[in-house]
């Protein structure tokens, strides 16, 4: 049985009991007070009766016999006990004694009701009697024609317990029967009660339970009701409210997954509440950042520094930090906020490793470009000013004629490069793309190049038998060749090898460019592709080189969707090594 069924059930009970056991108890004191009125009248009149009867008898011991025999003819009329009483308290006469036997019967005159009628005239009083240990009502009064005798008058008190416990019996049938109606009806009234109950107890679980749908739908017209209704309209405004917030964060986690900048979110004590894909991949994080503080999660003392300093701070904090092992530049930006009394902050995390590194680049390019400018200018400034100063003779004129000229062409070569590494860049060069055989190209640039290979002693190698067609631009992929190839034998030993090697690498060519030069120190690998980048600068510039052919390499097999990288021994040779797409792999 439910717990309320059992608490209605025990109240209803408790109530028919303590109703039963008042209304008894009310009972019980209304019977007994009235038969103790009925005996008390009725003791009154058998004690003037007898009086009236003992009227001229003497209450002394000389008359005892007398006397007793009187009472017990009284007291069996009355159907009471009679007892007469002298004035100085002796009982001369008893319904319920021998004449004998009152000798041993003590004084009766501290008796109240004895006292009271010599005072008074008559008295009353209930008490269990000394000499015959019984309850009695006892009712005395004072002869009229003696000057202090008193006629006693005793009714037995058994009568009235008799009729009280007579009456106690259907008292305690009664109480029964309203305790039982008292429980059936607890039964049916608390199953009555439990329906709606149940039905809110259920409701209520599945709204606890994410349920937001669930319904009591109980329509009465009572308090029950009324706390149906309002469960079902916060339910209806619970799921129209989770509805909202549910859209509001999954757009929210929309905008946070695309950003390109990393959100950080930290709670008042510091620890991470919110992080999106970005701030992960930026700080290097691996596994759950929430619930984590910032230097135990993403280790780097910058940044949990920087948080703290915002979470302290009611204006915003930026800062430049290098992170990770990547050493990568990020703008960070942080400031403190407060929501319903909680503090937190944010950070946003802006990528600037690229900025920085384009920034450098162009340092670099303007120092270089200015620098590869201003050598042969210097040159033809210096020459021509010499012309224009004092006569040469015609053979020192010619000299300086042709340096300037030198100086003019390589001038002009830089000039070119740097359009043509422009028009690459820009992505307004046009390529025309072709199926291509690469290895015959290859040997027809070396038959061009023939002469100085000879005058160098070196030995080149072409090696593309069944390597298959190339979907590529020719004049690009003869301008990487002719570059490749070009520095192969600038920078190798006369007498050298150099191997052209074409063969496929799944849906591309490959092509490598082998020599055994001096090679490439490890630490200039990653810069060798940049602009004006030189292992060696004044060798470079001896043989006429501007620092552009490379980066020109690099975007021209770029742009046709290959790639190229570099593989180099110091002081065994280096391999350039480039990808095209295969006729077909389209």
């Amino acid at each position: 049985m439910p717990k309320i069924q059992l608490r209605l059930a025990a109240a209803l009970a408790g109530l028919a009991v303590a109703m039963s056991l008042l209304f008894g108890a009310l009972v019980e004191r209304g019977l007994r007070a009235r038969e103790l009125a009925r005996i008390e009248h009725g003791l009154e009149a058998s004690a003037r009766l007898v009086a009236e009867l003992t009227r001229g008898v003497p209450f002394d011991r000389a008359h005892a016999a007398e006397l007793t025999e009187l009472a017990a003819r009284a007291g069996a009329a009355a159907g009471a006990r009679v007892t007469l009483i002298a004035r100085d308290g002796t009982v001369v006469g008893d319904s319920e004694l021998r004449a004998d036997d009152l000798a041993n019967v003590a004084n009766h005159a501290g008796r109240p009701e004895v006292a009271a009628a010599l005072a008074e005239g008559s008295g009353v009083a209930m008490r269990r009697s000394e000499t015959v240990g019984r309850p009695f009502q006892y009712f005395a009064v004072k002869r009229a024609d003696a000057a202090g005798d008193v006629v006693r008058v005793a009714a037995d008190l058994g009568s009235v317990d008799s009729a009280v416990a007579e009456l106690q019996r259907p008292l305690l049938a009664a109480g029964l029967v309203a305790l039982f109606a008292a429980l059936v009806l607890a039964v049916v009234f608390s199953r009555a009660l439990l329906l709606p109950l149940r039905r809110i107890q259920a409701a209520l679980s599945e709204i606890s339970a994410g349920k937001l749908d669930a319904r009591v739908h109980w329509h009465a017209r009572d308090e029950l009701g009324d706390v149906a209704r309002a469960i079902d309209k916060m339910a209806a405004d619970l799921d129209l409210s989770h509805g909202e917030i549910s859209a509001e964060r999954d757009r929210l986690e929309a905008v946070l997954r695309v950003m390109v900048e990393g959100v950080l979110v930290v709670d008042g004590e510091l620890r991470i509440v919110l992080a999106n894909p970005r701030a992960r991949e930026l700080l290097g994080a691996r596994g759950a950042l929430e619930g984590r503080r910032p230097l135990e999660a993403i280790r780097s003392a910058e940044v949990h520094d920087l948080l703290a300093e915002a979470l302290a701070s009611n204006t915003p904090v930026r800062r430049e930090l290098v992170h990770g092992t990547d050493r990568r530049t990020l703008s960070v930006q942080a400031a403190s906020f407060s929501l319903a009394d909680a503090k937190g902050a944010v950070a946003v995390f802006h990528d600037m490793t690229e900025v920085r590194r384009l920034e450098t680049v162009r340092r670099d390019f303007v120092a270089n470009a200015s620098h590869e400018i201003k050598t042969p200018l210097t040159a033809i400034r210096g020459f021509a000013e010499t012309l224009l100063g004092e006569p040469l003779p015609e053979e020192n004129a010619r000299s300086y004629l042709r340096v300037i000229l030198n100086h003019a062409e390589r001038l002009s070569r830089l000039v070119e490069d740097l359009l043509e590494l422009s028009r690459l860049e820009s992505g307004t060069h046009q390529l025309e793309l072709a199926d291509l055989d690469v290895a015959a190209l290859a040997e027809r640039l070396c038959e061009e190049l023939e002469p100085r290979i000879r005058e160098r002693g070196f030995e080149v190698a072409i090696h593309g038998a069944g390597a298959p067609r190339a979907h590529a631009d020719r004049r690009a992929v003869e301008q990487i060749l002719s570059n490749l190839l070009d520095n192969a034998l600038k920078y190798s030993e006369p007498g050298k090898r150099i191997d052209v090697r074409i063969a496929a690498a799944g849906p591309a060519v490959r092509v490598e460019v082998a020599d055994q030069g001096a090679g490439i120190p490890e630490a200039d690998r990653a810069r060798i592709f940049e602009r004006f980048y030189r292992v060696d600068r004044s060798r470079s510039r001896e043989m006429g080189g501007t620092g552009l052919g490379l980066a020109i390499v690099k975007h021209l097999v770029q742009a046709q969707g290959g790639e190229i990288w570099v593989e180099s021994t110091p002081g065994v040779g280096s391999t350039f090594a480039f990808t095209l797409p295969a006729a077909g792999s389209a």
